[in-house]
């Protein structure tokens, strides 16, 4: 029997498109390794320009800023009158601060160059999230990892690229990044013709969305999502631990060269891409909030012993964690859309944004306690983090209640 018109938009909603579903992952993939270029080329930057620790933070904190209060407007904006071709746009905000960032002459122009990075994220994750969602069908966890894979991924890659193409060559040698940018303009207008055909079908052929409600009063819903913010805050400040400064405290504490830093740092960011394909499909079998209870404060025990670990451990210990505090961030994100139903744009840009925030403020406040104390003693402090997870059993069961 042959589909009906009426058919074809109830299917997009039903079914999980993985082709787009990978499009978009791979779009995110790209976007999020030339933004870890950033953090992977910080040891060269600081031997070049004799940065201090303090201005390290300032170039994270200045990245991590403009991708994060921009996106909830985004996603609010896009939420009313969606853009199909925003993702591109982004892309191409991204490359023009690559090609600065590859020519930049101090730290101005550093700052400069990472801030236009940071927009160019800001306009690609609220839409992309709300593409993954869109073509979820009923599998949000597993998408939504899927789309965080390829985040992942990328920032795992991008230390790697980083240490073969221009740790050995300088600065300069950024610009061929600009390569994966133009490949990422192509993929994701592809894309942007698929959602404008969905938009444009799904106008033609309305249909009812299902939206469950949480069945929550609106007091508990913004207590959940304050307890929500409060574990970004414990994941995203003890990742932005590792992700900027691991490499500094494995030269100052073991002595490696800047290359191979760069190489055990793409053990920690490769588990955390594992652990996140993992964790999504582990939150739409068990539930959301077992699986971010599990996820920041199981990984208490490993980052209480990073810092007094020797060399084999340390890195060890690093895969352990990047594993595990990974799997969190998709049960959120999709905890968060079930919270608060048909607001994905502005829900995905909320997180997306506090994620990169948190990020940066850590970043920053992290670089000027090292600066006045040491990089083991950052480390020794932000091992206690995950323990602020406790605080997850205050979260409402609201897969069960829906059940």
């Amino acid at each position: 029997m042959e589909s009906t018109a009426t058919d074809a938009p109830k299917q997009l909603v039903q079914k999980t498109i993985f082709g787009i579903l990978f499009a978009i992952s791979f779009g995110h993939f790209l976007n999020d390794m030339l933004q870890s270029v950033i953090t992977s080329v910080y040891p060269l930057l600081k031997q070049n320009f004799h940065l201090s620790f303090s201005q390290i933070g300032m170039i994270t904190f200045t990245f991590q800023v403009t991708a994060s209060l921009l996106q909830p407007f985004v996603g609010l904006f896009t939420d009313r009158k969606p853009r199909p071709y925003s993702l591109p746009i982004g892309m191409g905000i991204t490359l023009a601060g690559l090609v600065m960032l590859s020519q930049a002459p101090g730290f101005i122009a550093i700052l400069c160059a990472v801030a236009m990075m940071g927009v160019g994220s800001s306009i690609f994750h609220p839409e992309a999230s709300r593409l993954a969602h869109l073509s979820a069908g009923g599998k949000k966890g597993l998408a939504q990892s899927i789309f965080q894979l390829g985040g992942n991924s990328g920032s795992a890659i991008g230390p790697l690229l980083v240490a073969l193409i221009v740790a050995p060559y300088g600065q300069h040698y950024i610009i061929w990044f600009a390569l994966a940018a133009m490949l990422g303009i192509v993929v994701l207008s592809k894309v942007g013709q698929w959602y404008k055909g969905h938009l444009n079908l799904a106008a033609k052929n309305p249909v009812v969305k299902e939206q469950i409600p949480s069945g929550l009063s609106k007091t508990k819903v913004y207590f959940s999502l304050t307890i929500l913010m409060l574990l970004i805050f414990s994941k995203f400040f003890y990742l932005s631990s590792m992700t900027n400064y691991f490499t500094f405290f494995l030269i100052g504490k073991f002595h490696v060269s800047i290359q191979h830093s760069q190489l055990y740092l793409f053990v920690f960011l490769a588990s955390a891409a594992v652990g996140t394909l993992i964790g999504g499909f582990l939150s739409d079998r068990f539930g959301r909030r077992l699986v971010i209870w599990f996820s920041i404060l199981g990984i208490a025990p490993f980052t209480l012993m990073l810092p007094y670990a020797n060399f084999f451990w340390t890195i060890a210990l690093a895969g352990i964690i990047g594993l595990i505090l990974s799997s969190a961030f998709s049960a959120i994100v999709v905890y968060a859309h079930e919270l608060v139903p048909g607001k994905v744009g502005m829900v995905s840009g909320l997180f997306f944004g506090l994620a990169f925030g948190m990020g940066g403020l850590g970043s920053a406040l992290l670089g000027r306690l090292a600066d006045h104390t040491s990089i083991n003693y950052v480390f020794q402090v932000c091992s206690f983090l995950p323990l602020i997870g406790i605080i997850t059993w205050l979260l409402p069961d609201i897969e069960r209640r829906n059940r």
